[in-house]
């Protein structure tokens, strides 16, 4: 597997989605989303939705229907969703601005439901406590280094099944992880990993000063 990849701009960047007509899309979403700490019950749920829908298909169909995506879910409003009706559900079942897949739709409007349920702020305390300790990991070189799944996945993915979310498997936990800075998958030599360990530490003092 290979380590960064030097795009036509000569900035080192992961490998994913340097290539073709991709690149633009992809570039923009590496460079300013991807692994910068996500905070927020609404925002996360968003994410976890949205990995969710990607499951089985390639990150850019989604990412490129990301804004269908928040009209037709309200903006990934957990109260908002909560209330998603039956036909609500048939609605999103004919809107070409998603994936139209009946299993995820029902599952986004289900997990919504039980996010609803929790007190203020603790969809993001519960996922963020599965966080692995940043110091202790070694930064990754190549892809190579990246397991689809992590010990911390699988405890998160058990914990959200057994208060009742759907689409949470091991694997849709860690993309959600990467994707919300939990972890910082930036190969060592990608010039946005310092930023994001910079971001995470700007995250964290801000929570100890509460």
């Amino acid at each position: 597997m290979s380590g960064v990849i030097t795009a036509p701009d000569g900035v080192p960047r992961c490998p994913w989605g340097m290539e073709s007509e991709q690149m633009a899309d992809y570039r923009a979403y590496h460079d300013t989303e991807w692994g910068l700490p996500v905070h927020g019950d609404d925002a996360l749920f968003e994410r976890m939705s949205l990995e969710a829908f990607q499951s089985g298909l390639s990150w850019i169909t989604i990412l490129r229907r990301r804004p269908g995506f928040r009209a037709a879910f309200a903006g990934f409003r957990i109260p908002a969703v909560a209330r998603f009706t039956d036909a609500d559900a048939e609605r999103l079942l004919a809107d070409p601005g998603i994936i139209r897949n009946r299993a995820k739709i029902a599952a986004t409007i289900n997990n919504a439901r039980i996010a609803a349920a929790l007190a203020p702020g603790e969809l993001d305390e519960l996922i963020w406590s599965y966080a692995p300790d940043r110091a202790a990991r070694a930064a990754p070189r190549t892809l190579g280094d990246l397991q689809p799944v992590t010990p911390e996945s699988a405890a998160l993915a058990k914990d959200l099944k057994k208060r009742g979310f759907r689409f949470v498997g091991p694997t849709t936990a860690y993309a959600m992880m990467q994707a919300c800075g939990l972890v910082n998958d930036h190969l060592a030599d990608c010039h946005v990993r310092a930023a994001v360990e910079a971001a995470a530490t700007a995250a964290t003092e801000a929570t100890a000063q509460g």
